[in-house]
């Protein structure tokens, strides 16, 4: 099965819409979705790239990666991946993850 780059777009849209209204900046370019807390203090450091792919290991389903790649959530749970991504960005700019 090829990869669906078509609904992976669609699910970085949909989150980064749900971000936005959430307060963070968005931007959707063609490496994913960047996503910035303004509210967090440390530059780069509480911002990152989001990307959206199949996972084999649940049956090539989308899911949302950090841009280490770790996995975050399936991509059709928009809700945990902010929460998710929230934290993240706010844990990197505390300085816990380097």
């Amino acid at each position: 099965m090829g990869i669906d780059r078509r609904g992976a777009y669609d699910r970085l849209a949909v989150l980064g819409t749900y971000m936005a209204a959430k307060g963070l900046v968005t931007k959707l370019t063609a490496d994913g979705l960047r996503v910035s807390n303004p509210q967090v203090k440390g530059g780069e450091e509480a911002a990152d790239t989001v990307t959206c792919r199949p996972r084999p290991e649940d049956g090539d389903e989308l899911w949302f990666y950090t841009g280490r790649q770790e996995p975050i959530t399936p991509a059709y749970d928009i809700i945990d991946a902010a929460v998710h991504i929230i934290g993240h960005l706010n844990r990197r700019a505390g300085g816990e993850e380097r």
